[in-house]
């Protein structure tokens, strides 16, 4: 294994990144307890240097009930105890950019978990109230929830607390958190709790995560010293989750589809929050990444202003189909949406949330959308692998920053789980019909001959059988492996350059590209027959061989030196 590259010294090192999301609880387990953990991580550092990614991004591992994963933080300057401790998160930045690693971290603005100690206090009638969405429910009785919102994991979006904290006390349990200069002056109106109110409150997810009122500055001041605790210890940026949901309605109406603007989703006030979250991040030279899901490619575009987000996740491309014209026409709309305000595109196949992309491409539909998500729906692992190894050549060619999600370098497979194991809260709030998100979210296999696949002790999530075969020491020997794909495609990527992108006349259904000043080509066949190829001078890597007559078989990508 060579030396580890230095962290480069530019400040645009994200404008072409290739940055690995990882998922602390199932990536290693430093201590056999069979729960993922910074000393896992510390010591797969050598593995991620020598896969060659820029920056590793860690799903939320701070304090919490992991009612959702960890999406539900108790504390934002405390690590979970399972993971480890603020001192082992600060070694793993430090060692990491040491092998020329850097570190984003996840936040989660839109809410809390329900054990977060203003939450706790505002359930006990303290000021905390404030920060959240309390309402009187409707009904004579108040029994109905007060609007009609859905939560995203189904539902409706309000719970009412025990019947032992409908009515406030004049002080929580830990004392007021809420700064006497930064409570509601009046305790009547559309975000002040009264004694008659209160009796709901609102949570667009699972009920433990409660929404915070971003109208309140108390809420917007901490959320600003969560950055600067983090940038202080080394951080080089924040990935955003649920990005354009904090921000609500006062009134908080019903919801009456197509309206403009929506009660809570990409309203305008998002952008001043934003703006205020880019001047701390400039303090410290660290960055953005917005998790914003909107059809919209202008209001898209608005996040990324030279005065917000530095970038924002591009999820058209992510639940595209593996259809020629399909994933042409979300590169040209994402480079497109992208250009007016000079940021760069994100680029990412899967993620924690989403069907791994082996299982997808093999499937009769490609695509991903979480409403049509279902239990034993098809899949050839075969076809999908094949389509998955040109899918990765294509988006490690495409200009901006790619992310990588933990073990697609392995061609992991999404998981069955057995029900009784399912953890995540969208299967019990489906009514059991979705099967949730632990598929993708099951714990690593390193090592084939190792118990539990080289993972630790025995993991929070079974293993499929076969899982050792995808072990990472196994396919760090074979150089036909999707390990040694993925290793080779991104110490060649430099090779396409930073010019402008160009479409390359191809036949229907192939894809073929190039950027002004580079030398590589990459062309990809996602039709039956077999493509000729554009005038080159060499081949540089391909996701499988080529046929004997040097045409390019169907489900097959290759980079070409131009």
């Amino acid at each position: 294994m060579g030396q580890p590259t230095p962290a480069r010294n530019d400040d645009d090192w994200w404008r072409s990144a290739v940055i690995y999301q990882v998922y602390v609880r199932s990536f290693a387990d430093g201590d056999g307890d069979g729960t993922g953990d910074l000393a896992g991580v510390r010591a797969k550092l050598p593995y991620l240097a020598e896969l060659g990614v820029d920056a590793l991004w860690f799903t939320p591992w701070y304090l919490s009930p992991m009612k959702d994963g960890g999406y539900d933080v108790a504390d934002y300057r405390a690590i979970d105890p399972a993971f480890g401790t603020l001192a082992e998160a600060e070694k793993l930045i430090t060692e990491a950019r040491g092998m020329g690693i850097r570190t984003i971290v996840d936040i989660v603005p839109n809410h809390v978990s329900d054990q977060h100690p203003w939450f706790r206090a505002a359930l006990a009638g303290g000021p905390e109230r404030e920060l959240f969405h309390f309402r009187r429910g409707r009904g004579e009785r108040g029994e109905l929830p007060p609007n009609d919102w859905r939560s995203e994991f189904g539902g409706p979006a309000w719970t009412r607390p025990p019947a032992s904290h409908h009515r406030p006390s004049k002080e929580g349990p830990t004392g007021p958190v809420v700064p006497a200069s930064h409570r509601h002056p009046s305790k009547e109106g559309p975000t002040g709790p009264t004694d008659s109110d209160g009796d709901w409150y609102l949570h667009l997810f699972a009920p433990e995560q409660p929404d915070l009122n971003w109208a309140h500055p108390a809420v917007r001041e901490e959320h600003e010293d969560i950055l600067r605790f983090w940038f202080e210890r080394g951080v080089a940026g924040v990935r955003i989750d649920s990005a354009a949901l904090p921000a609500k309605d006062p009134l908080l109406p019903d919801l009456t589809e197509g309206l403009d603007p929506h009660p809570y989703v990409d309203r305008d006030e998002l952008h001043d929050i934003y703006r205020g979250w880019r001047a701390v991040a400039d303090e410290y030279g660290a960055v953005f990444v917005g998790e914003v899901w909107l059809p919209d490619t202008e209001r898209f575009a608005r996040y990324l202003r030279p005065d917000e987000l530095h970038t924002a996740f591009n999820f058209s491309f992510m639940t595209c189909p593996w259809d020629a014209g399909r994933l042409r026409t979300s590169i040209d709309e994402t480079l497109a949406e992208h250009a007016p305000v000079g940021a760069p595109a994100t680029w990412v196949l899967c993620n924690h949330d989403v069907t791994r992309t082996v299982t997808r491409y093999g499937r009769s539909d490609t695509g991903f959308d979480f409403a049509t998500k279902a239990f034993g729906t098809p899949t050839d692992l075969s076809l999908g692998t094949r389509r998955a190894r040109a899918a990765a050549l294509l988006s490690l060619a495409l200009p901006g920053a790619v992310y990588v999600y933990q073990g697609e370098e392995l061609g992991l497979p999404e998981a069955d789980i057995p029900l009784d194991r399912i953890e995540d809260p969208m299967h019990a709030r489906s009514g059991g019909t979705d099967p949730g998100r632990d598929g993708c979210r099951v714990p690593l296999p390193w090592t084939a001959d190792a118990p539990h696949a080289g993972f630790g002790g025995e993991p929070w999530l079974p293993q499929p059988a076969g899982w050792a075969s995808y072990a990472a020491d196994r396919q760090a020997r074979d150089p036909g492996s999707m390990l040694a794909l993925y290793r080779e495609a991104i110490r060649l990527r430099p090779a396409f350059g930073d010019g402008p992108f160009t479409w390359l006349p191809t036949t229907e259904g192939v894809l073929a590209f190039t950027r002004a000043g580079g030398g590589a080509i990459c062309v990809v066949n996602l039709v039956d027959a077999p493509a000729a190829l554009p005038a080159h001078t060499g081949l540089l890597l391909g996701s499988g061989p080529l046929d004997p007559d040097g045409r390019l078989p169907k489900d097959t990508a290759v980079w070409l030196r131009a």
